[in-house]
């Protein structure tokens, strides 16, 4: 547990860096981008690895509608986080439209994963994902919503999301746990 928890740790000080030292961060200039990029994959290389290791404390039994409802909420996920890099008019929806995919990605999970691991882990990743909601309003101020682009745009954001929510629910089948039963 102290490796996930040490990730998550790790992931947040990495996003935070910008905010919390922006004299810092400009000093090192584009090597700082790199440092972070380095840093963020570490942190998920250790929360990775540090939840595959924890161990499994059941605190309770997913419902037998949980894995429906989970692969809703994954694909409402995957579309908002793709949303994010929208050039179409989807992107003037929401402010936050990744932070929010996480939350939705967070929240999935521990629907369907009642152990202690799960709660550190996606309960983790979800107050990190508010707390940077709270962090960005207050620092920018008032959201200007960008103009709508193209509907071209949102075509091409629904086929790319619903073909990496596809590759996400392939992976899980292949390595487990299985999104849609039987593992």
């Amino acid at each position: 547990m102290t490796l996930l928890i040490a990730g998550l740790v790790l992931w947040t000080a990495a996003h935070f860096f910008k905010r919390v030292m922006p004299g810092l961060r400009a000093s090192i200039g584009d090597r700082g981008k790199g440092l972070v990029a380095v840093l963020v994959i570490g942190s998920v290389v250790m929360m990775v690895f540090g939840y595959r290791a924890a161990p499994v404390d059941i605190v309770y039994d997913a419902p037998s509608w949980g894995r429906p409802v989970n692969n809703l909420m994954m694909l409402v996920a995957v579309l908002l986080l793709g949303m994010g890099s929208s050039k179409g008019r989807a992107r003037s929806w929401l402010r936050h439209p990744m932070l929010t995919g996480l939350l939705i990605w967070a929240a999935a999970h521990i629907l369907v994963n009642g152990d202690v691991a799960s709660f550190v882990l996606f309960g983790g990743l979800a107050a990190w994902a508010v707390t940077s909601i709270f962090v960005i309003n207050r620092h920018e101020g008032a959201w200007q919503r960008p103009e709508p682009g193209p509907a071209s745009g949102d075509v091409r954001w629904l086929v790319i999301s619903v073909v990496v929510f596809a590759v996400i629910a392939g992976i899980h089948t292949l390595v487990g746990p299985s999104p849609f039963g039987g593992g």
